[in-house]
């Protein structure tokens, strides 16, 4: 007998995602979950869309890694609230992980919460976390190949950044065949080229963010 614990689990991470998004919701916060790769530049395009959009928005973030507060301590050194999710090893964010930490934010407050879900391309996409946006980060280093290898991340997003984007001479990257590769997969989500830590390309992500944030 085959006994599937993976549905029962997805199940209960659902139903806790469901709240946390009626939470969300009834406080008019837009919640932006951010997947990519480690070493994509995930905290730089955050900091870089801080800087894009602070003067409009309160903004929260909150970090997930397997260890270490490096990148919360990152962002609090810019003045906005980050709390740090720990998972002791697991490979992705779950709704109770986020339950935790968005119990300590003050929800009235806040326009914008920024996740930054753990460095993997394939655990995160399964699990609902009640944002309202998946986003997805590659950066030029990280090859034109990746939609092929990883459907299912370009698939779930409603956007992505091709980060880095000022390398591009220096690496063997194809961004016809990658713009391809995307729009096949998903033909709806934009592609924004940013290099995020020279703030070049961030204002069209930022707008893009904005203009959903502003309809919540």
């Amino acid at each position: 007998m085959q006994i599937d614990l993976h549905q029962p689990i997805l199940d209960k991470n659902d139903k806790l995602a469901a709240e946390l998004r009626a939470r969300f919701d009834e406080h008019h916060v837009y919640v932006v979950d951010l997947l990519a790769s480690p070493g994509s530049g995930k905290t730089s395009t955050i900091l870089a869309t801080i800087d894009a959009l602070r003067d409009e928005f309160n903004i929260a973030v909150i970090e997930g890694d397997i260890a270490s507060s490096v990148d919360a301590e990152k962002i609090k050194a810019q003045g906005i609230p980050a709390v740090q999710i720990n998972t002791g090893g697991a490979c992705h964010l779950e709704s109770a992980m986020l339950k935790r930490a968005v119990d300590v934010l003050d929800l009235e407050r806040l326009d914008l919460i920024i996740i930054e879900n753990v460095g993997n391309l394939v655990c995160p996409t399964d699990f609902y976390l009640g944002e309202n946006a998946k986003v997805m980060i590659l950066s030029v280093p990280e090859g034109h190949d990746k939609p092929l290898k990883y459907p299912g991340v370009f698939q779930a997003s409603q956007a992505v950044i091709l980060n880095k984007y000022d390398t591009l001479p220096v690496f063997d990257f194809d961004e016809e065949a990658f713009r391809s590769a995307v729009y096949q997969l998903n033909p709806q989500a934009p592609i924004f080229p940013v290099a995020a830590t020279k703030g070049e390309g961030v204002q069209a992500w930022a707008e893009w963010l904005a203009a959903r944030i502003r309809a919540v």
